[in-house]
């Protein structure tokens, strides 16, 4: 029988769709819930304990009562303030030992990482368990980028993989060479909205979403659903730009049909 499985589970969809992957191959399995994170309707009713982020030592006291012996974490985390976290006594000694460490996403994550590991589990990817929703490389639908939009995706691949490096986002939206804007704390759909304001008249612009360079696979790699499709298509986004093998896609096929019906491109590309 396969280890028993524990899903740190926090926001969107993704959870809900380990949960049933889990049941369908009938692993064994046991949520660890981000309390203001975490949708109780997608957690339903599996196994389940609820804790805050910074309630660290509770949640693996939890894993271990379970008898969870492997990780996978999934789902976006809103980043609290210290004083939102309100650290318990193990939460409190990560951020001392990780110190500075810990001002970029990814490399809280490595260090989070790390620490699990240290304290017996083993860290697992989400393509792992959702293999089927790694996106694929080409065209997702029928629409394609012409000339400019080729230009768009060129320069955009190369601003996100730079402010990938830096461990700032993964997003970036261009148009006609110019960089409207780049992903910071707000996540992609808040870009895609604040940038609706700085659009051009011509062409529409072009997102480009990529993993950080380096970026460990197993942790937060990125992620497009019909969400970020409806953002696009409300500010008149030309095309949306993956990184094939290296993105997770949530509702592919739905989302394909509504770029078709709106005029968009939707491409999976190899960096």
């Amino acid at each position: 029988m396969a280890s028993k499985l524990g899903i740190i589970a926090g926001g969107g969809a993704f959870p809900g769709l380990a949960i049933a992957a889990c049941r369908s191959q009938g692993r064994p399995f046991h949520v660890l819930a981000l309390t203001g994170h975490a949708d109780p309707q997608v957690i339903g009713d599996a196994p389940a304990d609820w804790i805050r982020l910074g309630e660290a030592g509770s949640g693996l006291k939890h894993l271990r009562a379970a008898g969870v012996t492997e990780l996978v974490m999934i789902g976006p985390v809103r980043r609290p303030s210290l004083k939102e976290l309100a650290p318990d006594w193990w939460t409190a000694k990560f951020f001392a030992k990780v110190g500075l460490k810990a001002l970029g996403d990814d490399g809280l994550l490595r260090a989070v990482a790390r620490e699990m590991e240290d304290e017996g589990f083993t860290i697992i990817g989400i393509d792992q368990v959702l293999a089927d929703c790694l996106a694929p490389e080409g065209l997702f639908g029928r629409h394609f980028p012409d000339d400019l939009a080729q230009s768009d995706i060129i320069r955009g691949w190369e601003v996100a993989k730079g402010i990938g490096a830096l461990d700032v986002g993964q997003s970036v939206i261009v148009q006609q060479g110019i960089v409207l804007g780049v992903e910071g704390v707000e996540g992609t759909d808040r870009l895609i909205r604040r940038c609706a304001e700085l659009r051009r008249e011509g062409p529409g612009p072009i997102l480009v979403k990529v993993r950080k360079p380096g970026q460990d696979r197993r942790l937060d790699l990125p992620t497009i659903g019909l969400a970020t499709m409806h953002e696009a298509i409300a500010t008149g986004l030309r095309g949306i730009v993956v990184e094939a093998g290296g993105t997770l896609v949530l509702d592919r096929q739905q989302l394909t049909e509504e770029a078709d019906m709106n005029g968009l491109f939707v491409l999976g590309r190899k960096d």
